[in-house]
């Protein structure tokens, strides 16, 4: 078994109700905590779709 081979995390089983839901909540602070962090870098690693104008033709629309 190699290092890479290992889970990241390890959840824990059988939680109470209370306990999942600490978790949860954690997880969420957690996550909401590294996109302020790295949000511009996220941004600027995105590939961008250019923006839609109003003259732009609509390509969803067949013709008629």
């Amino acid at each position: 078994m190699k290092p890479n081979d290992l889970p990241l995390v390890c959840l824990p089983l059988g939680l109470c109700e209370e306990d999942a839901t600490t978790l949860l909540q954690f997880l969420y602070n957690l996550t909401e905590a590294l996109e302020r962090h790295y949000k511009a870098e996220y941004i600027r690693r995105m590939p961008q779709s250019p923006i839609p104008t109003d003259d732009s033709p609509n390509t969803d629309d067949p013709p008629f």
